[in-house]
Order: C-alpha cells, then structure tokens, then sequence
C-alpha cells in the first residue's frame, strides 16, 4: 500500500506541473525574420494591333418560330456569301451566338403579357486581318442586310512575345528599385528570392459599337491606334551577408 500511495503521489505531483517546467515543452525563442528587399516593379511595351475582331449579325422577327429562323437563316446567307466575296476567309468567320426566343408584349399596365411572335438571332465573329479594311467592311455589312455590329475590337497575334518584352522591362525596373533602397540603407542586394506576376492584366478592347442603322450612308471611321501592354510583377530580394 505505501508503494501504491508513492506512485499516485508522484502521478499528481506531475499532472500539476506547469508545462515550462519540462524541458521538452519549453519554447523555443523565435527566429528573426529573413531579412529581404520587396518591390513592385513595372514594364510597358507599345504595339499597334495587326488584327480586328468584329460581332455581326442578323436579328429577325416574325409570328412564328419557324418563320423567324426561315427569314434569318436567309438573311445570314447572304451576309455570309458577301463576306466570302470580300475577301474574308471562311475559317476567320465563326458563329458566336444562334438562339430562338418567343416576344411577349404587355398591352397595358398590370395586365398579363401576351405572345405577339418570335425572334431569331444568329450573330458571328469575323477576324479581318488587313485594319485598313474594318470600316468599309463595317458600311458593306449592314448595307447586305446585318442588323447588328455589336463590337469592333483591335487585338494582337503574338500577345505572348509583346508582353514578354513588358516582362522584361519589369524585372530590370524591379532590381533598379531594389538597388537604390539597398544603397540608400547600407545593405549589399543578394539574389532573387521569390517573384509574383500581376495576373489581372487584360489585352486592352478597341471599341464598341452600338447597334447598326440601316440604310448609313457615311463611311465608319475606325481607327485601330497603339496599344500599351503593361506586366507589373512583386520581388523579393535577399540581403547579402
């Protein structure tokens, strides 16, 4: 029995222990911080687009589903086969958006709409490659019957290669930051430690146009201008020892 009360003593005797009494549990002291130079650098690189991208399409209506695709579908013949004879190849032609939908119309207020007929939408994307051409393609399209010129937007081909030299402008004025609050602080810069790419870049949209009106006599006047591609990127910089 007092071998028993020994062991039991002892066990109490260790529950109530505090925790840094136990060499095992004690904390260890926090490690300093890795000393580093972080900075935001930024590239840009001019380019003018080398291509368009225009919506264009038919809108029609009639009494009935099928009367409505039938006009349509006539319509966008035409618009496609003038297309073709302009110049503009059929894979740069690609259909972007076709629906069929029922047209409800309300005579008065606070009464229940009633059906009056059916539109038909059949809208595409063209790439025109030569930009001299966009607005003369812009008057021929809705003089062959195109209801729709949603949007005109100038882009690149190559964005990936434009936007690398921006990548570079923006690692150079990122160690050239780096640099000066080295020098400024006394410190000697070490190597690159880690780097983020500002992932929200978005190419720049050329332009957008509302609906079309039939019967434009004066020529559009589009112009594609230059874009700036920019490419910001954080850095963070070891000190060296």
């Amino acid at each position: 029995m007092p071998a028993l009360r020994s062991v039991a003593a002892f066990l109490m005797l260790a529950a109530f222990m505090p925790a840094e009494a136990s060499p095992a549990n004690a904390q260890q002291p926090p490690s300093p911080p890795e000393a580093r130079i972080i900075v935001l650098g930024e590239g840009s690189v001019g380019a003018v687009p080398d291509f368009a991208q225009v919506r264009s399409g038919v809108t029609t209506r009639a009494k009935t589903a099928n009367e409505a695709v039938e006009i349509n579908s006539k319509l966008m013949a035409a618009v496609t086969a003038a297309l073709l004879s302009w110049g503009i190849q059929q894979k740069d032609i690609q259909t972007a958006q076709f629906s069929v939908q029922p047209v409800y119309e309300s005579a008065a207020p606070n009464t229940p709409a009633k059906l009056t007929g059916f539109s038909a939408s059949n809208q595409v994307n063209l790439k025109i490659r030569e930009l001299a051409r966009v607005g003369e393609i812009v008057d021929r399209l809705i003089a062959v019957g195109a209801t729709d010129v949603e949007s005109v937007e100038f882009l690149h081909s190559d964005s990936s290669k434009l936007l690398d030299h921006a990548r570079e402008a923006a690692m150079a004025d990122a160690r050239r930051k780096a640099e000066l609050y080295a020098q400024a602080a006394g410190l000697s810069l070490g190597g690159v430690a880690w780097l983020t790419e500002d992932s929200s870049y978005a190419p720049p949209v050329g332009m957008k146009a509302m609906r079309a009106p039939a019967g434009l006599a004066a020529s559009v006047p589009i112009s594609p201008g230059e874009d700036t591609l920019q490419v910001r990127v954080t850095v963070g910089y070891d000190i060296a020892h």
